[in-house]
């Protein structure tokens, strides 16, 4: 059977976890209708990715000025799906930004089944955005498709029930099959690779002053590459940093990098010090370990398995932690044991995985909203 879907994407991450996925929805004979939310402007975010990773925009809307960000997403959802609600036969989105929620709602208020990808990552930071629009999109969703045994086990925790959801791995990893990127062995690795973008970290002046001097201390484990986000250089700047660590002997400071030139970043890196995501997904596919600079991570494998280290940057003592856990990670016996990990969040199927789920007939009775009727005096709860 094939459906009518509709997959929006905002920002870089979405792009290019969503892109081997619509790929495979439209292999296997699902009508796909691609939607970017404009979440991100910046070509290098947004547009640049779309187009190295064949990810095209069917509709793309822009965010009327001065709006705010939620507001205009929530705004162009509606007018997204007022346009197809009598085509539709799901709306699929990823992740945790606004995008998810924005659509998620819309979704149910045109009488769309809503479907969550990457269902169940839980950080239990209840000052995480992220992680309030990751229990949105679980309170709205008809069907959860989660990375991993761990995301599904939050899930069923807080009573999703268990025929909705689904282990089909995290399509990052499908992303870098497809890119035919490989590990690289820990001998020929060299230096540092450092990303740092959400706002808990580069918004406030005093853990940014800490980012900077981090950079600096991770000189002495070899050459620190250090691609900045555009919000980071922004606030680097505000701040007066910039020039402090552009002028750092041993860090190279350059824009963004396309996707294919980030992952050989990584993959000949010894360790990443980031606060981001996907990378710590990455990473893990290609046997690098990470110092995550954060207290909480929705991505708890990694750590279990010894492969990452969370640590702040919100006093110095947290900054020092984060640089010896990099020193430590970073050592030839640690290099060689994580090399030999297995990647915990996929095994690079998830798209054809998610297309043969949806394929199946049983899944419109999962995809149903029917109002149920409880006249008969039946309770929805056990006695």
């Amino acid at each position: 059977m094939n459906r009518r879907i509709m997959v929006p994407f905002g920002t870089r991450p979405e792009v290019i976890k969503l892109a081997p996925v619509v790929h495979a929805l439209r292999a296997a004979g699902h009508h796909v209708t691609t939607v970017d939310t404009g979440q991100h402007q910046d070509a290098a975010m947004s547009i640049d990715v779309q187009r190295a990773l064949g990810l095209t925009a069917d509709v793309r809307l822009t965010p009327a000025a001065g709006s705010s960000r939620l507001a205009a997403l929530v705004s162009g959802a509606t007018e997204a799906l007022a346009a197809h609600p009598a085509d539709l036969d799901l709306v699929l989105a990823l992740g945790d930004t606004h995008t998810v929620p924005a659509y998620a709602l819309a979704a149910r208020a045109a009488g769309v089944p809503f479907a969550h990808l990457e269902a169940g990552l839980r950080s239990f930071n209840p000052r995480s955005l992220e992680e309030i629009n990751r229990r949105v999109a679980a309170a709205t969703a008809q069907l959860h498709f989660a990375p991993t045994a761990r995301a599904a086990a939050f899930l069923a925790g807080e009573g999703i029930a268990e025929e909705r959801i689904f282990v089909v791995g995290n399509p990052v990893v499908d992303a870098l099959r497809e890119r035919g990127i490989r590990p690289v062995p820990p001998a020929d690795r060299t230096g540092v690779l450092v990303t740092a973008h959400r706002a808990s970290n580069v918004d406030d002046p005093a853990r940014l002053a800490r980012l900077v001097d981090v950079v600096g201390r991770l000189t002495a484990i070899g050459p620190v590459r250090f691609p900045i986000h555009p919000r980071t250089r922004m606030r680097l700047a505000q701040h007066g940093l910039l020039d402090r660590l552009t002028a750092l002997p041993g860090v190279v400071c350059e824009d963004p990098l396309p996707y294919d030139d980030l992952l050989p970043a990584l993959a000949h890196s010894r360790v990443v010090v980031t606060d981001s995501g996907g990378l710590q997904e990455e990473a893990a596919y290609l046997g690098v370990p990470v110092v995550v600079l954060r207290r909480s991570t929705p991505r708890w494998e990694g750590v279990e398995a010894g492969a990452a280290v969370l640590t702040g940057i919100t006093s110095d003592d947290e900054a020092g932690r984060a640089v010896a856990a990099a020193h430590r990670l970073s050592a030839p016996a640690e290099l060689a044991r994580i090399a030999q990990l297995p990647c915990p969040y996929g095994d690079g199927h998830t798209g054809t995985r998610i297309a043969r789920l949806l394929a199946e007939q049983s899944m419109d009775a999962l995809l149903a909203l029917d109002e149920p009727d409880y006249t008969d005096g039946r309770l929805p709860w056990a006695a």
